[in-house]
């Protein structure tokens, strides 16, 4: 099929990219027209390989760990790959879930772009013009020069930082702009179509366990916040002292992935064995099945909360 979404993912956030698969078919009025593919971190012997080396990201030098949880945003970059070169790709990190129709993404006039992305928040864009490529439209055939795993080597041998390559930085093809709402930061409004949990202090499924990212080591603004948590890091590890994540200020983004989520039980995509697997392993809430019994059905595509936002946006 020449339109496909790719999730990639983890271990660590599989569970989040099973939801985000079935969000993108189950809201969307054209799901015969496109393919939703995971992208799984573990299928690529490139990362183990790399376990342990260094690599340069923004600046600094810091250590590949397959156990952080974004170690599969290299990821980002291999569709053109997977499809041939050939036909449509829209890429999403496993932390964002269809609200609106990724039809009409998949299928918009590109007016000749070969990616289509919306810009950073705060100094990542004002700072350093960084793109946000946790959701990209792609023109495979247009991206013959993504060879992501050549990339990704170039980031150890530091012939490119990690930061320029997540960034867009050293794109060299043509970049436009879609609406903020197809990548939505921690924001659900009536116009919100991609609802981001980017910040992932806050993912709504995993309040409570302990942290499991690494965090950023440069801050431009205040450079010894940097020098602090490069410290913690070298003297006590990669996640200790971070705390555990908190509650979501927005209740409502709760209840989407908790409804998503129950939709999945009930239609056997995912077992509530499989689930309390996830809750072993720290990738999901411990308390997820009392949350799930709390959890209101969903609405129907476009109004999943039940809160009229189709006949206001009207």
């Amino acid at each position: 099929m020449n339109y496909c979404v790719f999730i990639h993912t983890n271990h660590k956030q599989y569970l989040g990219a099973l939801v985000a698969q079935y969000s993108m078919k189950r809201n969307s009025a054209h799901a015969d027209r496109f393919d939703v593919r995971i992208i799984h971190h573990k299928d690529y012997p490139i990362f183990r390989e790399m376990e342990g080396k260094p690599f340069l990201r923004d600046g600094v030098k810091r250590l590949w760990r397959n156990e952080d949880l974004q170690s599969f945003t290299p990821l980002r970059f291999a569709p053109p790959e997977i499809m041939g070169y050939q036909g449509r790709a829209v890429v999403v990190d496993p932390d964002i879930f269809a609200v609106g129709d990724i039809w009409e993404l998949l299928s918009r006039d590109m007016q000749g772009h070969a990616i289509l992305c919306r810009r950073r928040t705060g100094p990542k864009w004002w700072l350093d013009r960084c793109y946000a490529s946790s959701v990209m439209l792609l023109d495979c055939q247009k991206l013959t020069h993504w060879r992501w795993q050549e990339q990704f080597r170039a980031l150890f041998e530091f012939k490119l930082d990690y930061m320029d390559w997540i960034g867009l930085r050293t794109e060299t093809a043509s970049i436009g702009l879609f609406e903020p709402e197809w990548n939505d930061f921690d924001r659900l409004t009536p116009r919100t179509k991609l609802l981001h949990n980017t910040r992932r202090l806050t993912q709504p499924w995993k309040t409570g366990l302990p942290i499991d990212w690494t965090p950023n080591e440069r801050f431009r603004l205040f450079p010894p916040i940097g020098w602090l948590m490069r410290a913690r890091r070298r003297l006590f590890g990669d996640h200790a002292l971070l705390g555990t994540y908190k509650r979501h200020p927005d209740r409502n983004q709760e209840r989407l992935f908790f409804g998503l989520l129950k939709e999945c039980l009930e239609q056997g995509i995912l077992t509530e064995e499989r689930l309390q697997e996830e809750m072993r392993q720290n990738h999901i809430r411990h308390d997820a099945l009392e949350v799930l019994e709390k959890t209101p059905p969903l609405g129907p595509p476009g109004d999943p909360l039940n809160l009229g936002w189709a006949r206001q946006a009207a």
